[in-house]
Protein backbone atom coordinates (compact mmCIF):
# COMPACT_ATOMS: atom_id res chain seq x y z
CA UNK A 1 0.00 0.00 0.00
CA UNK A 2 1.47 3.37 -1.07
CA UNK A 3 0.85 6.61 0.41
CA UNK A 4 -0.20 9.18 -2.46
CA UNK A 5 -0.93 12.43 -1.76
CA UNK A 6 -3.22 14.36 -4.43
CA UNK A 7 -2.86 18.14 -5.17
CA UNK A 8 -6.18 19.81 -5.79
CA UNK A 9 -9.73 18.23 -5.74
CA UNK A 10 -11.06 18.91 -9.14
CA UNK A 11 -12.67 16.05 -11.09
CA UNK A 12 -10.10 14.25 -13.05
CA UNK A 13 -8.39 14.62 -9.13
CA UNK A 14 -10.88 13.17 -7.72
CA UNK A 15 -11.13 10.57 -10.22
CA UNK A 16 -8.11 9.36 -9.40
CA UNK A 17 -8.08 9.11 -5.76
CA UNK A 18 -11.46 7.14 -5.90
CA UNK A 19 -9.86 4.67 -8.22
CA UNK A 20 -6.17 4.81 -6.31
CA UNK A 21 -8.50 4.26 -2.60
CA UNK A 22 -10.05 1.44 -4.19
CA UNK A 23 -6.85 -0.39 -5.52
CA UNK A 24 -5.88 -0.59 -1.50
CA UNK A 25 -3.78 3.00 -1.69
CA UNK A 26 -3.96 5.23 0.73
CA UNK A 27 -4.59 8.37 -0.51
CA UNK A 28 -5.00 12.08 0.98
CA UNK A 29 -6.25 15.22 -1.19
CA UNK A 30 -5.18 18.14 -0.03
CA UNK A 31 -6.93 21.13 -1.90
CA UNK A 32 -6.40 25.07 -1.28
CA UNK A 33 -10.08 26.11 -1.52
CA UNK A 34 -12.31 25.03 1.15
CA UNK A 35 -14.31 22.79 -1.29
CA UNK A 36 -14.14 20.34 -4.00
CA UNK A 37 -15.01 19.76 -7.66
CA UNK A 38 -12.42 22.62 -8.97
CA UNK A 39 -14.25 24.51 -11.81
CA UNK A 40 -17.27 22.32 -11.45
CA UNK A 41 -19.06 25.52 -9.07
CA UNK A 42 -22.20 26.48 -7.71
CA UNK A 43 -23.98 29.72 -6.93
CA UNK A 44 -26.61 30.23 -4.73
CA UNK A 45 -29.16 32.90 -3.92
CA UNK A 46 -32.93 34.00 -2.69
CA UNK A 47 -33.46 30.15 -3.71
CA UNK A 48 -32.35 30.45 -7.27
CA UNK A 49 -29.02 27.93 -8.00
CA UNK A 50 -26.70 27.96 -10.74
CA UNK A 51 -23.79 25.58 -12.26
CA UNK A 52 -20.60 28.18 -12.28
CA UNK A 53 -18.86 25.58 -14.54
CA UNK A 54 -20.06 23.38 -17.29
CA UNK A 55 -24.13 23.15 -17.34
CA UNK A 56 -24.02 19.89 -19.58
CA UNK A 57 -22.29 16.48 -19.39
CA UNK A 58 -20.94 14.27 -22.78
CA UNK A 59 -19.66 11.41 -22.63
CA UNK A 60 -21.43 10.18 -19.54
CA UNK A 61 -19.74 6.86 -19.66
CA UNK A 62 -16.90 7.77 -18.54
CA UNK A 63 -18.26 8.54 -15.50
CA UNK A 64 -20.74 5.45 -15.09
CA UNK A 65 -17.47 3.34 -15.37
CA UNK A 66 -15.67 5.11 -12.26
CA UNK A 67 -18.89 4.54 -10.34
CA UNK A 68 -18.96 0.86 -11.59
CA UNK A 69 -15.26 0.32 -11.03
CA UNK A 70 -15.44 2.35 -7.24
CA UNK A 71 -18.34 0.42 -5.98
CA UNK A 72 -21.45 -1.84 -6.14
CA UNK A 73 -23.54 1.70 -7.04
CA UNK A 74 -23.90 3.17 -10.73
CA UNK A 75 -23.79 6.53 -11.36
CA UNK A 76 -27.56 6.52 -11.57
CA UNK A 77 -28.45 5.49 -8.06
CA UNK A 78 -26.62 8.73 -6.92
CA UNK A 79 -26.87 11.30 -9.55
CA UNK A 80 -30.25 11.66 -11.94
CA UNK A 81 -29.35 11.99 -15.40
CA UNK A 82 -31.59 13.62 -17.69
CA UNK A 83 -30.97 13.89 -21.61
CA UNK A 84 -31.49 17.44 -23.70
CA UNK A 85 -33.65 17.49 -26.40
CA UNK A 86 -33.75 19.27 -28.11
CA UNK A 87 -29.78 19.32 -27.21
CA UNK A 88 -29.35 22.83 -28.77
CA UNK A 89 -31.20 25.34 -30.85
CA UNK A 90 -29.22 27.80 -32.42
CA UNK A 91 -30.08 31.23 -33.49
CA UNK A 92 -27.74 32.69 -36.92
CA UNK A 93 -27.76 36.10 -37.35
CA UNK A 94 -29.82 35.93 -40.17
CA UNK A 95 -32.61 34.97 -38.56
CA UNK A 96 -32.81 31.40 -39.01
CA UNK A 97 -33.71 29.22 -35.94
CA UNK A 98 -32.99 25.46 -35.73
CA UNK A 99 -33.40 23.01 -32.65
CA UNK A 100 -30.99 19.99 -33.29
CA UNK A 101 -32.41 17.31 -31.65
CA UNK A 102 -30.17 14.81 -29.37
CA UNK A 103 -28.46 11.95 -30.14
CA UNK A 104 -29.91 11.51 -33.56
CA UNK A 105 -28.06 12.13 -36.74
CA UNK A 106 -30.70 11.79 -39.01
CA UNK A 107 -33.00 14.09 -36.62
CA UNK A 108 -30.10 16.79 -37.23
CA UNK A 109 -30.12 16.60 -41.18
CA UNK A 110 -34.13 16.53 -41.39
CA UNK A 111 -33.73 19.62 -39.14
CA UNK A 112 -31.00 21.46 -41.03
CA UNK A 113 -32.53 20.88 -44.35
CA UNK A 114 -35.77 22.45 -42.57
CA UNK A 115 -34.19 25.51 -41.49
CA UNK A 116 -31.54 26.25 -43.50
CA UNK A 117 -32.71 24.82 -47.05
CA UNK A 118 -32.25 21.88 -49.02
CA UNK A 119 -28.92 19.48 -48.88
CA UNK A 120 -27.94 21.63 -45.85
CA UNK A 121 -28.73 18.58 -43.80
CA UNK A 122 -26.85 16.22 -46.14
CA UNK A 123 -23.45 18.52 -45.76
CA UNK A 124 -23.65 18.18 -41.85
CA UNK A 125 -23.95 14.75 -42.20
CA UNK A 126 -21.52 13.66 -44.66
CA UNK A 127 -19.55 16.02 -42.42
CA UNK A 128 -20.53 13.66 -39.41
CA UNK A 129 -19.25 10.81 -41.50
CA UNK A 130 -15.91 12.47 -41.83
CA UNK A 131 -15.69 13.29 -38.02
CA UNK A 132 -16.38 9.80 -37.10
CA UNK A 133 -13.17 8.55 -39.47
CA UNK A 134 -11.38 10.68 -37.20
CA UNK A 135 -12.74 9.55 -34.44
CA UNK A 136 -11.94 6.13 -35.36
CA UNK A 137 -8.52 7.07 -36.14
CA UNK A 138 -7.55 8.74 -33.03
CA UNK A 139 -10.00 7.52 -30.32
CA UNK A 140 -7.67 5.26 -28.57
CA UNK A 141 -4.49 7.37 -28.46
CA UNK A 142 -6.05 10.69 -27.89
CA UNK A 143 -8.27 9.68 -25.11
CA UNK A 144 -8.05 6.32 -23.86
CA UNK A 145 -4.16 5.72 -23.54
CA UNK A 146 -1.43 6.89 -22.11
CA UNK A 147 0.50 9.47 -24.23
CA UNK A 148 2.73 7.85 -26.77
CA UNK A 149 6.51 8.55 -26.43
CA UNK A 150 6.23 8.70 -30.56
CA UNK A 151 3.96 12.15 -30.60
CA UNK A 152 4.54 12.23 -34.32
CA UNK A 153 0.96 10.25 -34.90
CA UNK A 154 -0.84 12.36 -33.18
CA UNK A 155 0.70 15.41 -35.07
CA UNK A 156 -0.75 14.61 -38.03
CA UNK A 157 -4.44 15.32 -38.18
CA UNK A 158 -7.04 12.18 -38.52
CA UNK A 159 -10.01 14.34 -40.00
CA UNK A 160 -10.53 12.97 -44.32
CA UNK A 161 -10.95 16.45 -45.81
CA UNK A 162 -12.54 16.69 -48.81
CA UNK A 163 -9.78 17.62 -51.71
CA UNK A 164 -11.26 21.02 -53.08
CA UNK A 165 -10.59 22.49 -56.51
CA UNK A 166 -9.63 26.07 -55.43
CA UNK A 167 -9.68 28.38 -57.93
CA UNK A 168 -5.80 29.55 -59.38
CA UNK A 169 -4.79 26.97 -56.51
CA UNK A 170 -4.91 23.58 -58.05
CA UNK A 171 -6.34 21.11 -55.52
CA UNK A 172 -6.32 21.99 -51.71
CA UNK A 173 -7.98 20.51 -48.48
CA UNK A 174 -9.31 21.91 -45.45
CA UNK A 175 -6.57 21.79 -42.78
CA UNK A 176 -8.76 24.60 -40.32
CA UNK A 177 -12.10 24.10 -38.82
CA UNK A 178 -12.53 28.09 -40.48
CA UNK A 179 -11.70 25.91 -43.74
CA UNK A 180 -13.86 22.55 -43.19
CA UNK A 181 -16.84 24.84 -42.40
CA UNK A 182 -16.19 27.08 -45.43
CA UNK A 183 -15.18 24.81 -48.39
CA UNK A 184 -16.86 21.89 -47.06
CA UNK A 185 -20.18 22.61 -45.45
CA UNK A 186 -20.64 25.98 -48.10
CA UNK A 187 -23.11 27.55 -45.93
CA UNK A 188 -22.30 30.45 -43.50
CA UNK A 189 -24.50 29.39 -41.54
CA UNK A 190 -22.95 25.84 -40.80
CA UNK A 191 -19.80 26.87 -40.56
CA UNK A 192 -20.92 28.85 -37.69
CA UNK A 193 -22.48 26.07 -36.69
CA UNK A 194 -18.68 24.24 -36.51
CA UNK A 195 -17.03 27.36 -35.47
CA UNK A 196 -19.35 27.39 -32.62
CA UNK A 197 -18.26 23.83 -31.35
CA UNK A 198 -14.40 24.95 -31.22
CA UNK A 199 -14.92 28.30 -29.44
CA UNK A 200 -16.99 26.98 -27.18
CA UNK A 201 -14.65 24.76 -26.04
CA UNK A 202 -11.98 27.54 -25.96
CA UNK A 203 -10.37 26.64 -29.47
CA UNK A 204 -9.48 29.21 -32.33
CA UNK A 205 -11.50 27.85 -35.46
CA UNK A 206 -9.15 30.08 -37.59
CA UNK A 207 -6.33 27.70 -36.79
CA UNK A 208 -7.71 24.77 -34.84
CA UNK A 209 -7.00 21.20 -36.87
CA UNK A 210 -9.82 20.03 -38.98
CA UNK A 211 -9.44 17.17 -36.85
CA UNK A 212 -11.66 19.04 -33.65
CA UNK A 213 -14.76 17.88 -35.93
CA UNK A 214 -14.68 15.23 -32.74
CA UNK A 215 -15.80 17.80 -30.89
CA UNK A 216 -19.72 18.25 -32.32
CA UNK A 217 -19.16 14.68 -33.73
CA UNK A 218 -18.71 13.58 -30.16
CA UNK A 219 -21.77 15.52 -28.94
CA UNK A 220 -24.32 14.85 -31.98
CA UNK A 221 -23.54 10.74 -31.53
CA UNK A 222 -23.27 10.63 -27.68
CA UNK A 223 -25.35 12.89 -26.58
CA UNK A 224 -26.06 15.64 -24.11
CA UNK A 225 -27.34 15.02 -20.29
CA UNK A 226 -28.12 17.62 -17.66
CA UNK A 227 -27.87 16.13 -13.86
CA UNK A 228 -30.83 16.78 -12.17
CA UNK A 229 -29.91 19.68 -9.51
CA UNK A 230 -27.11 20.75 -11.79
CA UNK A 231 -23.88 19.11 -12.75
CA UNK A 232 -22.43 20.79 -9.28
CA UNK A 233 -24.31 17.31 -7.96
CA UNK A 234 -21.99 14.96 -9.81
CA UNK A 235 -19.26 16.59 -8.29
CA UNK A 236 -20.68 16.03 -5.30
CA UNK A 237 -21.26 12.08 -6.12
CA UNK A 238 -17.65 11.77 -6.91
CA UNK A 239 -16.38 13.60 -3.28
CA UNK A 240 -18.77 11.32 -1.96
CA UNK A 241 -17.93 8.31 -3.43
CA UNK A 242 -13.75 8.82 -2.55
CA UNK A 243 -15.07 9.51 1.02
CA UNK A 244 -17.27 6.59 0.96
CA UNK A 245 -13.69 4.18 0.05
CA UNK A 246 -11.48 5.92 2.94
CA UNK A 247 -9.67 9.04 0.54
CA UNK A 248 -8.99 11.18 2.86
CA UNK A 249 -9.79 15.53 2.55
CA UNK A 250 -7.99 18.65 3.48
CA UNK A 251 -9.25 21.96 2.69
CA UNK A 252 -8.14 25.52 3.21
CA UNK A 253 -4.49 23.36 2.73
CA UNK A 254 -2.39 24.75 -0.54
CA UNK A 255 0.60 22.80 -1.22
CA UNK A 256 3.97 25.15 -2.47
CA UNK A 257 6.41 22.51 -3.22
CA UNK A 258 6.27 19.28 -4.33
CA UNK A 259 9.30 17.53 -2.84
CA UNK A 260 12.01 16.08 -4.81
CA UNK A 261 14.71 13.81 -3.66
CA UNK A 262 17.37 11.70 -5.81
CA UNK A 263 14.94 12.59 -9.07
CA UNK A 264 12.17 10.92 -7.66
CA UNK A 265 8.89 12.83 -5.92
CA UNK A 266 9.15 11.85 -1.91
CA UNK A 267 5.97 14.43 -0.87
CA UNK A 268 4.66 18.04 -0.70
CA UNK A 269 5.12 21.07 1.24
CA UNK A 270 2.35 22.90 2.55
CA UNK A 271 2.09 26.82 2.59
CA UNK A 272 1.92 26.69 6.43
CA UNK A 273 5.81 24.96 5.97
CA UNK A 274 4.10 21.65 6.67
CA UNK A 275 5.67 18.37 5.20
CA UNK A 276 4.12 15.44 3.72
CA UNK A 277 5.94 12.35 3.02
CA UNK A 278 4.30 10.33 -0.07
CA UNK A 279 5.41 7.74 -2.40
CA UNK A 280 3.55 9.13 -5.15
CA UNK A 281 2.12 12.65 -6.01
CA UNK A 282 -0.45 13.43 -8.04
CA UNK A 283 -1.36 17.08 -9.48
CA UNK A 284 -4.25 17.75 -10.32
CA UNK A 285 -4.02 21.43 -11.01
CA UNK A 286 -2.61 23.43 -13.28
CA UNK A 287 1.21 22.39 -14.05
CA UNK A 288 2.91 25.60 -14.55
CA UNK A 289 2.25 26.68 -10.77
CA UNK A 290 4.14 23.98 -9.15
CA UNK A 291 6.45 22.00 -11.45
CA UNK A 292 9.91 22.73 -12.34
CA UNK A 293 10.25 23.14 -16.25
CA UNK A 294 13.60 20.54 -15.75
CA UNK A 295 11.11 17.88 -15.33
CA UNK A 296 10.08 17.90 -18.85
CA UNK A 297 12.56 17.92 -21.86
CA UNK A 298 12.77 20.29 -24.46
CA UNK A 299 10.68 17.43 -26.82
CA UNK A 300 7.57 17.26 -24.20
CA UNK A 301 4.51 18.80 -24.14
CA UNK A 302 4.41 21.52 -21.62
CA UNK A 303 1.69 23.61 -20.44
CA UNK A 304 0.16 26.21 -22.37
CA UNK A 305 0.70 28.88 -19.50
CA UNK A 306 4.06 28.32 -19.38
CA UNK A 307 4.48 29.27 -22.58
CA UNK A 308 3.39 32.37 -22.12
CA UNK A 309 -0.07 32.24 -23.82
CA UNK A 310 -2.90 31.54 -21.70
CA UNK A 311 -5.86 29.72 -23.08
CA UNK A 312 -9.06 31.54 -23.45
CA UNK A 313 -12.13 31.84 -20.09
CA UNK A 314 -15.66 32.41 -19.71
CA UNK A 315 -17.54 35.66 -18.80
CA UNK A 316 -20.75 34.49 -17.32
CA UNK A 317 -23.81 36.06 -16.49
CA UNK A 318 -26.05 34.49 -13.74
CA UNK A 319 -29.69 35.99 -14.31
CA UNK A 320 -32.64 35.40 -11.28
CA UNK A 321 -36.09 36.45 -13.04
CA UNK A 322 -39.26 36.31 -12.33
CA UNK A 323 -41.83 34.81 -14.39
CA UNK A 324 -42.01 31.02 -15.10
CA UNK A 325 -40.02 29.49 -17.64
CA UNK A 326 -41.69 28.82 -21.06
CA UNK A 327 -42.90 25.13 -21.24
CA UNK A 328 -41.33 24.67 -25.02
CA UNK A 329 -38.01 26.52 -23.76
CA UNK A 330 -34.67 24.57 -25.11
CA UNK A 331 -32.50 23.71 -22.22
CA UNK A 332 -29.35 25.45 -24.54
CA UNK A 333 -29.47 28.14 -26.90
CA UNK A 334 -26.45 29.06 -29.11
CA UNK A 335 -26.97 32.85 -30.45
CA UNK A 336 -24.04 32.99 -33.08
CA UNK A 337 -22.44 36.17 -33.61
CA UNK A 338 -22.92 37.69 -37.09
CA UNK A 339 -18.67 38.09 -37.69
CA UNK A 340 -16.98 34.63 -36.21
CA UNK A 341 -13.82 35.21 -37.76
CA UNK A 342 -13.69 38.86 -36.22
CA UNK A 343 -15.04 37.60 -32.99
CA UNK A 344 -11.82 34.95 -33.24
CA UNK A 345 -10.05 37.25 -33.58
CA UNK A 346 -10.76 39.37 -30.76
CA UNK A 347 -10.70 36.65 -27.93
CA UNK A 348 -7.31 35.12 -28.92
CA UNK A 349 -5.82 38.64 -29.67
CA UNK A 350 -6.52 39.77 -25.86
CA UNK A 351 -9.73 41.85 -26.83
CA UNK A 352 -13.27 41.98 -26.00
CA UNK A 353 -15.46 41.22 -28.90
CA UNK A 354 -18.50 43.40 -29.58
CA UNK A 355 -21.12 40.85 -30.50
CA UNK A 356 -19.64 37.52 -29.49
CA UNK A 357 -21.45 33.72 -28.99
CA UNK A 358 -23.41 33.86 -26.37
CA UNK A 359 -24.91 30.34 -24.95
CA UNK A 360 -27.79 30.38 -23.14
CA UNK A 361 -28.63 27.68 -20.57
CA UNK A 362 -32.59 27.67 -19.40
CA UNK A 363 -32.85 24.16 -17.00
CA UNK A 364 -36.04 22.99 -16.55
CA UNK A 365 -35.25 22.07 -13.17
CA UNK A 366 -37.28 23.01 -9.49
CA UNK A 367 -34.34 22.67 -8.17
CA UNK A 368 -32.74 25.34 -9.59
CA UNK A 369 -35.30 27.95 -8.80
CA UNK A 370 -37.49 29.17 -5.49
CA UNK A 371 -40.75 28.56 -7.14
CA UNK A 372 -42.19 27.89 -10.44
CA UNK A 373 -42.85 31.44 -10.67
CA UNK A 374 -39.46 32.13 -11.12
CA UNK A 375 -36.24 31.12 -13.83
CA UNK A 376 -32.38 30.82 -13.45
CA UNK A 377 -30.97 31.26 -16.87
CA UNK A 378 -27.02 31.35 -17.18
CA UNK A 379 -25.61 33.38 -20.42
CA UNK A 380 -22.04 32.16 -20.91
CA UNK A 381 -19.50 33.73 -23.50
CA UNK A 382 -15.68 32.43 -24.55
CA UNK A 383 -13.40 35.86 -24.02
CA UNK A 384 -10.05 36.33 -23.64
CA UNK A 385 -8.16 35.72 -20.67
CA UNK A 386 -7.48 38.02 -17.73
CA UNK A 387 -4.52 40.04 -18.24
CA UNK A 388 -4.81 40.92 -21.87
CA UNK A 389 -8.51 41.97 -20.45
CA UNK A 390 -8.68 43.81 -16.53
CA UNK A 391 -11.65 41.26 -16.12
CA UNK A 392 -11.66 42.61 -12.70
CA UNK A 393 -12.42 46.25 -13.67
CA UNK A 394 -16.47 46.76 -12.38
CA UNK A 395 -17.21 48.65 -15.46
CA UNK A 396 -16.12 46.80 -18.13
CA UNK A 397 -18.13 43.90 -16.30
CA UNK A 398 -21.36 45.74 -15.77
CA UNK A 399 -20.84 46.57 -19.54
CA UNK A 400 -19.84 43.51 -20.80
CA UNK A 401 -22.71 41.68 -18.97
CA UNK A 402 -25.36 44.32 -20.70
CA UNK A 403 -23.84 43.06 -24.33
CA UNK A 404 -24.72 39.73 -23.47
CA UNK A 405 -27.88 40.35 -22.68
CA UNK A 406 -28.70 42.45 -25.20
CA UNK A 407 -27.58 39.49 -27.65
CA UNK A 408 -29.51 37.07 -24.99
CA UNK A 409 -32.74 38.70 -25.64
CA UNK A 410 -32.53 37.38 -29.24
CA UNK A 411 -33.47 33.65 -27.60
CA UNK A 412 -35.49 34.41 -24.10
CA UNK A 413 -37.56 37.91 -25.03
CA UNK A 414 -37.97 40.40 -22.23
CA UNK A 415 -35.07 39.31 -20.07
CA UNK A 416 -34.93 42.94 -18.56
CA UNK A 417 -38.13 43.10 -17.68
CA UNK A 418 -38.15 39.89 -15.62
CA UNK A 419 -34.83 40.54 -14.16
CA UNK A 420 -34.45 40.19 -10.07
CA UNK A 421 -31.10 40.50 -10.15
CA UNK A 422 -27.38 39.11 -11.70
CA UNK A 423 -24.25 37.78 -10.62
CA UNK A 424 -21.27 38.67 -12.83
CA UNK A 425 -18.35 36.04 -13.42
CA UNK A 426 -15.52 36.45 -15.32
CA UNK A 427 -11.91 35.04 -15.71
CA UNK A 428 -10.35 37.26 -13.09
CA UNK A 429 -12.57 35.34 -10.67
CA UNK A 430 -11.85 31.66 -12.15
CA UNK A 431 -8.08 32.75 -11.43
CA UNK A 432 -8.69 33.67 -8.11
CA UNK A 433 -10.87 30.06 -7.57
CA UNK A 434 -8.38 27.64 -9.45
CA UNK A 435 -4.79 29.75 -9.70
CA UNK A 436 -5.00 28.92 -14.06
CA UNK A 437 -2.83 31.67 -15.47
CA UNK A 438 -5.65 34.01 -16.86
CA UNK A 439 -8.54 32.22 -15.34
CA UNK A 440 -7.82 30.15 -18.47
CA UNK A 441 -9.99 27.47 -19.22
CA UNK A 442 -8.45 23.97 -20.48
CA UNK A 443 -9.27 22.91 -24.11
CA UNK A 444 -10.13 18.89 -25.05
CA UNK A 445 -6.26 17.41 -26.56
CA UNK A 446 -7.07 17.45 -29.82
CA UNK A 447 -4.56 15.54 -32.99
CA UNK A 448 -3.00 17.33 -35.55
CA UNK A 449 -1.45 21.03 -35.83
CA UNK A 450 1.85 18.87 -35.44
CA UNK A 451 0.98 18.01 -31.96
CA UNK A 452 0.68 21.91 -30.37
CA UNK A 453 -3.00 21.27 -29.11
CA UNK A 454 -1.99 17.99 -26.90
CA UNK A 455 -1.57 18.74 -23.30
CA UNK A 456 1.47 17.38 -20.73
CA UNK A 457 1.44 13.39 -20.33
CA UNK A 458 0.22 12.08 -17.21
CA UNK A 459 3.17 11.02 -16.33
CA UNK A 460 6.45 12.76 -15.96
CA UNK A 461 10.15 13.13 -15.90
CA UNK A 462 10.23 12.79 -12.11
CA UNK A 463 9.29 9.26 -10.99
CA UNK A 464 6.59 8.99 -8.98
CA UNK A 465 4.69 11.81 -10.06
CA UNK A 466 1.69 12.58 -12.19
CA UNK A 467 -0.56 14.70 -13.28
CA UNK A 468 -4.24 14.61 -13.87
CA UNK A 469 -7.11 17.04 -14.52
CA UNK A 470 -7.57 19.19 -17.59
CA UNK A 471 -4.42 20.54 -17.60
CA UNK A 472 -3.03 17.02 -18.06
CA UNK A 473 -3.90 14.61 -20.82
CA UNK A 474 -6.47 14.49 -22.61
CA UNK A 475 -7.24 17.65 -21.77
CA UNK A 476 -10.04 20.02 -20.53
CA UNK A 477 -13.79 19.18 -20.26
CA UNK A 478 -15.32 17.22 -17.69
CA UNK A 479 -15.18 13.88 -19.75
CA UNK A 480 -11.53 14.52 -20.56
CA UNK A 481 -11.30 15.23 -16.99
CA UNK A 482 -12.69 11.41 -15.80
CA UNK A 483 -10.53 10.13 -18.32
CA UNK A 484 -7.20 11.44 -16.92
CA UNK A 485 -8.03 10.10 -13.12
CA UNK A 486 -8.54 6.96 -14.58
CA UNK A 487 -4.94 6.90 -16.99
CA UNK A 488 -3.45 8.60 -13.97
CA UNK A 489 -4.89 5.46 -11.80
CA UNK A 490 -3.64 2.79 -14.45
CA UNK A 491 -0.11 4.08 -14.45
CA UNK A 492 0.53 4.15 -10.76
CA UNK A 493 -1.02 0.49 -9.82
CA UNK A 494 -0.22 -1.20 -13.35
CA UNK A 495 3.33 0.82 -13.56
CA UNK A 496 4.92 0.53 -16.77
CA UNK A 497 2.75 -2.29 -18.71
CA UNK A 498 -0.20 -0.04 -18.49
CA UNK A 499 -2.05 -0.28 -22.01
CA UNK A 500 -4.96 2.23 -21.22
CA UNK A 501 -8.22 1.48 -20.73
CA UNK A 502 -10.30 -1.02 -21.86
Amino acid sequence: MARIVVIGAGMGAMAAAARLAVAGHRVTVYERSETYGGSVGRFERDGFVFDTGPGLLHLPAVYRDLFVKTGREPLESCVRLDQVDPASRHVFADGTDVRLPNASRAGVVSALDAALGAGAGERWGAFLGRARDAWDRSRRPLLEEPLWADRQVLGRDPYPAVRQRRLLRGARRATTVAEVGAWELADPRLGALLDGYALAYGLDPRHAPAGAALLPYLEQTFGSWYVRGGIRELARAVHARCLARAVEFVFGAEVTRVMEKDGAATGVELADGTLVPADRVVAGIAPGRLMDRAWWGDEEIRPREAGGTAAPGRFTVLLALRGARDADAAHRTVVHSPDGSAEAADVFGGRTAPRPTVTVLRPDDAATRPDGDHEAVTLTATVAPHGPVDWSDGTLRERYAEVLTDIAERAVPGIRERLVWREIRTPADTLAETGAAGGSVPAPALAGAAGRLLHPANSTRLSGMYLAGGWAHPGGGLAHAGMSGSLVAGLIVEGADFRGSQ
